[in-house]
């Protein structure tokens, strides 16, 4: 009988540990170690390529250190890091340094293990333990599962519950009783018999001390890649039925290789499919929030689930993705064995980096699978809404409500402007036309003690719009502003579209990005719109592009949303955009403007170009200097003719010029910040001193009209 547990183990003494250190006194290596280590890794390899069977994936090194072992654990974190990529391709599961450790001078050395491991999309790891005493125990079933999920570079499902409770949360496993529900199991990890796991995971927080809750899934790859038919379709669709019945958030570790197929069933598994298709939509429709971290590759069901679980317009939920992860509707192999185009590989065809983060269906991006959750819970810290409650719960903060945001620094190559406030200055910016940094201005106005969580950064062509997920007094807020810098284009671009992305424009994706950040938080946070806003691009490209359908989208978000919006014009606010974003949409949004901006239907320059046009001609020919020279003309012999009229053509242009920048001047005069307010475009002018203050007050306002009671303050 042969044993299903085989394992290499390499074991080497080390009689030098002295760190060679940079000018700096950083460690930057352990030459002796890693020469022993070396040498282990080159036995391992070797024993490796003379097996004929399956590869060894389980196997340790044991290194004895005899001198004191005299850094820190940090510095030893560094080296594990630093010499990782040695360790590629022999299949290791640990390695432990025996011997005395010292961290810092003055401590009595200790007899200790230092354990160094790798898990995929998790990362290395350093631990300290006491050294064993116990002979290494042979793997038990479950260690086997974990063993062959790590093998395929995936993690298994219970290896992650300790990283969504945290050290006081709890996870309680579901599966279908008797009736078809999702109902609580006693069992051990591991027993699960669909390629899904479901349960209740509570996590407290300061702000939620008796737990976040929320019901979790996880793609099993141990259970042929997570393929999915009736039994794991029926726990999918149970676990939404349980997240609607305790009004909490699902979240999704997704990985699955598609539906099942195999001799005995197949079209069936299908209709499962759709079976869970048409829950997600009915589910999220009604305001259900699904949370997808893409665990590994995804195929075919689990992407289209995906999407209608967070990259509709309506849809409340993130979509994370990793490196280790990809989603496609079939995967390589299938698409070059039936003649389709495919790429060097499944992360080619709908990885992050080339194709889910360019296209705006993933919306954050995470080194590992470790990282993916702390975004998740980054996001909880702005979206989360305890059952029974209305609004996430206010946060505690510091930073005073009356800052004065003009002070915040602003540097950024493509602007002379030092500090936020020299955007409203009168010196700096008298006709607010020069560029700034957008996010700076967001930056600047949101609490300084509490993180920002920007969303869709990697969405190509959507650039002009910016969204964060912040907080403003406390109160967790989503915040859009309208990118007041051109952005230069990525990539080749056709003749009849813009070179850039210009100032204060919003362009198809750009459009589309901004209803889908409206849709998002509509119904759980208020709104805060800063924006420098010149209109919609009118390009043949952009409306070859669907501009006017995601811009209509805007209107409908806005008349759709749920709760306060707070609207701020930061510079200029022309053009068709002012349409989709006027206060008569919503009933609950106030529109407010800092002294010294500009609104109208179109800025004063194309006004007189285009509306003005008879009255700019009109005044250049009534100009003294046209006139008299037109009168010269008039009596000038044939040989002086000619001189006069390039002269004269010259003089009208010029003095057209003149007469249009005037005509320009005069419209804005006319129709200025203080005449919107005085027609109801604008509720209020506050000067830029106020604008952190007005803003929470705005917002504040909002929540009593909406008329659900007030944000839970921390810890209620």
């Amino acid at each position: 009988m042969v044993s299903a547990d085989e394992r290499l183990v390499a074991l080497a003494e080390i009689r030098d540990v002295t760190p060679l250190r940079d000018a700096e006194g950083r460690v930057v290596a352990f030459p002796a170690v890693e020469r022993a280590l070396t040498a282990c890794l080159d036995g391992i390899r070797r024993q490796q390529a003379r097996r004929r069977g399956e590869r060894l994936d389980a196997n340790r090194i044991f290194l004895y250190v005899w001198p004191t072992i005299e850094v820190s654990l940090d510095e030893l974190g560094d080296f594990a890091r630093s010499t990782a990529p040695l360790t590629a391709g022999a299949g290791l599961e640990e390695i432990m340094i025996l011997g005395q450790f010292q961290p810092e001078t003055g401590q009595e050395p200790q007899d200790v293990a230092l354990l160094f491991s790798y898990a995929p999309n998790t990362g290395v790891r350093v631990s300290v333990t006491e050294p064993p005493t116990e002979p290494l125990a042979p793997l038990n079933a479950y260690t086997q599962k974990v063993r062959r999920s790590r093998a395929r570079g995936t993690v298994y499902p219970y290896e992650l519950i300790p990283q969504i409770t945290g050290t006081h949360g709890t996870f309680a496993e579901y599966d279908l009783d008797a009736e078809g529900r999702l109902a609580p199991v006693d069992r051990a990890p591991g027993k699960n018999t669909a390629g899904i796991v479901a349960g209740l995971v509570t996590t407290p927080t300061d702000r939620y001390p008796e737990s976040m809750t929320r019901v979790a899934l996880f793609g099993d790859p141990t259970k042929a890649l997570g393929s999915v038919s009736e039994p794991e379709c029926a726990l999918v669709m149970g676990a939404l039925d349980l997240a609607e019945e305790k009004q909490v958030p699902l979240e999704w570790y997704a990985l699955s290789s598609g539906a099942k197929i195999s001799m005995d069933s197949g079209t069936e598994n299908m209709d499962w499919v759709s079976r869970v298709l048409r829950r997600l939509i009915t589910f999220t429709q009604a305001g259900g929030e699904v949370n997808v971290v893409v665990a590994g590759i995804n195929v075919g069901a689990q992407p289209y689930w995906n999407a209608e679980a967070t990259m509709l317009l309506h849809t409340k939920g993130i979509l994370v993705m990793t490196p280790d992860s990809a989603m496609v509707l079939t995967g390589k192999q299938s698409l070059d064995y039936s003649g389709g185009v495919s790429a060097e590989d499944n992360y080619g065809i709908g990885g992050y980096d080339r194709v889910m983060g360019p296209n705006g269906q993933a919306q954050y991006w995470a080194p590992n699978l470790a990282a993916a959750i702390d975004i998740l819970f980054a996001h909880y810290d702005h979206a989360y809404v305890a059952p029974g409650e209305s609004w996430p719960r206010r946060a505690t903060t510091e930073d005073p409500v009356d800052r004065d945001v003009r002070d915040y620094p602003h540097q950024h190559p493509i602007s002379d402007f030092t500090t936020v406030g020299d955007i409203w200055s009168a010196e700096t910016n008298p006709e607010r036309k020069k560029a700034f940094d957008i996010r700076t201005v967001m930056r600047a106005v949101v609490d300084q003690d509490h993180a920002v969580l920007e969303r869709w950064a990697g969405w190509a062509d959507a650039d002009t719009t910016v969204v964060l997920d912040a907080h403003l007094g406390g109160y967790p807020v989503s915040v859009l502003g309208i990118e007041s810098r051109p952005i230069p284009r990525r990539g080749s671009f056709p003749a009849d579209g813009p070179d850039q992305w210009t100032a204060g424009t919003l362009f198809p994706q750009s459009s589309r990005k901004t209803a889908r950040a409206i849709n998002a938080a509509s119904g759980n946070r208020p709104l805060v719109v800063l924006a420098n806003l010149s209109g919609f691009d009118g390009s043949p490209e952009s409306l070859r592009k669907w501009q006017l359908e995601y811009g209509a989208e805007i209107g409908r978000a806005m008349v759709n949303f749920d709760g306060p919006i707070v609207f701020c014009v930061v510079s200029r606010y022309h053009g068709g955009a002012f349409v989709v974003f006027s206060g008569v949409l919503n009933d609950n949004m106030e529109v407010i403007a800092i002294e010294g901006s500009y609104a109208s239907v179109i800025g004063g320059a194309p006004a007189a170009a285009v509306v003005f046009a008879r009255e700019v001609t009109a005044r250049t020919s009534k100009d003294p200097r046209v006139a008299e020279l037109e009168a010269e003309l008039a009596e000038a012999d044939e040989g002086r003719q000619a001189q006069i009229r390039l002269e004269l053509a010259e003089l009208r242009t010029a003095v057209r010029s003149e007469k249009l920048g005037d005509v320009a001047e005069e419209f804005e005069q006319v129709h200025n910040i203080e005449r919107a307010r005085a027609v109801g475009s604008v509720d209020a002018i506050i000067p830029a001193r106020e604008l952190r203050s007005y803003l929470v007050a705005a917002v504040e306002r909002g929540i009593s009209r909406a008329g659900r009671g007030h944000p839970a303050e921390p810890g209620t």
